[in-house]
């Protein structure tokens, strides 16, 4: 886990989810952060990145994929320390990322499934 964010650490992100599905393209949806359209952003060459209008957190797919880590991860649990926070939230998003059809039902929004990966 990094402990900021930037375009720097966002592009560390992009990267890492780029290797891991390197066989794939990979449509990365957004808010507006800063350090999501900071100017060196790098985004990798399998990846599109659509940006979200903004203040629209009903359109974004990652509060789904949240809600579900609070609902199956963190619900009435006391953590002794940052550390098994830490190992928690990564044994979380691993069971997301090995369980696409689980993923895919919570982020598979009409709107974005049906985006054409043609336009610029």
């Amino acid at each position: 886990m990094l402990p900021w964010v930037s375009a720097e650490t966002m592009s560390l992100f992009l990267s890492e989810v780029a290797q891991r599905h390197a066989a794939e393209f990979i449509v990365m949806v957004m808010d507006q952060a800063g350090w999501h359209i900071a100017g060196d952003l790098a985004v990798p060459q399998n990846m599109r990145v659509i940006f979200l209008p903004p203040y629209s957190p009903e359109l974004n797919p990652a509060e789904h994929l949240w809600e579900s880590l609070r609902e199956d991860c963190f619900a009435n649990h006391v953590f002794a320390n940052l550390d098994a926070v830490e190992s928690t939230l990564t044994n979380g998003l691993v069971a997301l990322e090995s369980n696409p059809t689980r993923t895919h039902s919570m982020t598979g929004f009409k709107w974005i499934t049906s985006i054409s990966l043609n336009a610029s």
